[in-house]
Formats: structure tokens, sequence, C-alpha cells
């Protein structure tokens, strides 16, 4: 199939087209960048491809897939305009900055007969599927609850505006790693802490306390304004205790320069010291890693489209988290604990 990409950031050039190169069954028809600067990088790293100047100029080109990674506050025309070009379409996070543009984004993909699809790839963080597999073990035995930090030292990537804030930002990704983990939310309480940038206020931390429909309590919390790099994982059950302190190990290895198609078996592997424990009344051990690769998702991706399997991120998925992010705001704001839209929540999560 063939695939094209419109931006060439962050998000473009180390979140996507290394992912998609993974998988040698997607054809990349090109990349859509206007900066030169962004031109010349794309030249470098990726010889051969095609930079467009915009979506129009792609599609033209003729795709089938388009990957939408500009600044989430164009998102909804560029969404709008590929369904209503016949491509199917997938959206960096947040895909939508409120729960009814996520509804309306959702229908008009039903109504164009093509598949709307979120880039949440942290469903295959090396330490989040390490915990899914201790989970599953049942080592812990019935897991109550659950925590996760991700804090980055970066005010200057908080982007203003209505669909910006970190909540938006990092807050789609660590509530959709819980959601996967322990299913639906159904309630949450939230705080959120307000930056000054020279564009306007965004917030630029929050805590958010998940109350799952199957009884889990999660709770997620990060930063980019506290001068804080952490990134932590523990879970608690009923027979034991679960704890990981885990880099961003892809996300190092593509800015050295590697990419995980020239890479061997060791690709998302944590160093040995910095695995995991877990603890229970039989002592303490290190649990090895599970290797974790982003590429999974287009390759899952190619799969659903060919019929030999199901997309990796449903948009109905895509929609419970921005409803849960919804939820936050308005209960930060009010100062309570607040319900989740669930019409849309009971879908499967895996």
């Amino acid at each position: 199939m063939r695939i094209g990409i419109v931006g060439y950031g962050t998000g473009g050039s180390l979140f996507h087209l290394p992912y998609i190169q993974a998988d040698p069954r997607w054809q990349i028809v090109g990349v859509v960048t206007r900066s030169a600067e962004r031109r010349a990088l794309l030249a470098c790293e990726a010889p051969g491809i095609t930079a467009y100047g915009s979506l129009e100029q792609l599609l033209a080109a003729g795709v089938d897939v388009v990957v939408l990674t500009t600044p989430a506050h164009t998102r909804r025309e560029l969404v709008l305009q590929a369904l209503a070009a016949g491509v199917h379409v997938v959206a960096d996070k947040p895909f939508a900055p409120d729960l009814a543009t996520a509804r309306e984004l959702r229908d008009a993909a039903r109504q164009s007969g093509k598949v709307l699809t979120v880039y949440h790839n942290r469903r295959w963080d090396t330490d989040l599927l390490t915990l899914r597999e201790v989970i599953h073990s049942g080592e812990l035995g019935q897991v109550n609850r659950a925590h996760m930090v991700l804090d980055q030292d970066d005010p200057a990537s908080l982007e203003p505006g209505p669909a910006g804030g970190l909540l938006r930002d990092l807050g789609s990704h660590v509530v959709d790693q819980m959601i996967s983990l322990f299913g639906p939310v159904a309630e949450v309480d939230a705080r959120l802490d307000n930056y000054e940038t020279t564009a306007g206020v965004v917030d630029g931390a929050f805590s958010l306390g998940l109350h799952h429909c199957g009884g889990v309590y999660s709770t997620v919390s990060s930063s980019k304004i506290s001068h804080s790099e952490q990134r932590s994982l523990c879970a608690y059950g009923t027979q034991g205790y679960y704890s990981s302190q885990m880099s961003d190990v892809q996300i190092d290895r593509v800015r050295a320069g590697e990419r995980p198609a020239q890479a061997g078996t060791d690709w998302g592997m944590e160093s040995p010291e910095r695995w995991g424990e877990v603890r229970t009344a039989q002592g303490a051990r290190r649990v090895p890693c599970v290797p974790g690769n982003y590429a999974q998702f287009y390759s899952e991706l190619y799969d659903a489209f060919s019929g030999a399997g199901a997309l990796p991120v449903t948009v109905d998925q895509a929609l419970h988290t921005v409803a849960v992010l919804d939820a936050a705001r308005h209960g930060a704001q009010l100062g309570v604990r607040q319900r989740v839209e669930s019409e849309d929540a009971n879908h499967s999560l895996g």
C-alpha cells in the first residue's frame, strides 16, 4: 500500500517515518514539509523520498493512507480533507481537542467508508509491555492499583491554545496506556497546573486518578515545567508489587541515529540494570524486559488493511481517551470527580 506523511517535525521524523520504513510492505510516496531545513533533513535521513509542499500535492501523487503529524490545532481540517479525498487516515495524538470534535471526525470516517485510526504508539513501550506480561502471569494476584509518572524537563515544547496543553499531549499517551491495561474509565479526578508562556497560559503539569469500570484505580501524572526527568510505572496486587524506572529506549536510539529497520532483535530492549522488580512473599526478583517496537503499529495496520488482523487502535478506543481527558479538564475546573461520558466506552481493548 502507498502511504504518505504530512509533517516532518519531531513526530514525523522521530516517531513515524523510521517505523514505517521498518515494514518493507509499505511504499512511502512522500512527506509534506514546506521548511527548507526540514526538507534538507529528510533528504539526509531518507534519501529518495519526495518532499511535497501540501496535502493536496501528496494526494495527487496517489496514496492509500496519510499520516497526519502536524501541530494539534491543524488536525481537524486535515483529517476531514483526507477523508473527503477518499484515503485512510492515521492521526497523531491528540486526534481531537475535545469530545465533540472527536465524534465529528469519527462520524466523517464512517460516512466516507475509510479508516481513521490514532497513533497511540506508547502501547508498545517496553515498560508497559513488561508490566502487561507480569499482570498476565498472575504473579501479582488481583491488581487493584497502578501508578505511572512521565515527567520531561521541556517547557518550550508546550503548545498553547484550545488544542494544546500537556493534558492533551502526554495525557493522551498515559491515559491510553492505562486504558489498554485495565479497560474503560468510569470516573476521573484531576489536578492541572498552569504555566505562563509568551503565547498565553497553558497546563504544564497534571495528575489524574482514573476509576476504571472493572474496579482498578490507576493514577497518571506528568510535568514539563518542574525540571524533572522521570519515568516510572508500578502496580499493586493482592499477592505482590511491581515497579520499574525504565528509559525512553526507542526514542533515545532514534535520536542517536539508529533505525529499527537496521537494528537486530535488541530493538526496544532496556539495559538490565534498569529492569523492573517484582516483590512477593517469595522475595524480590528482577524481571527481564519485554522489547517494545512502535513499528508494531504500522505492521498491524498493514495486516488490518490486508484482512489479516484487527486495527492496532480503533477510533472508538481513541475517542474514549478523549472523553477521559475532557472529563478530567472539566473536573479540574470544578474541583470534583467527574463522570466520563460512556456511550463510546464499551469497546474491546484487548
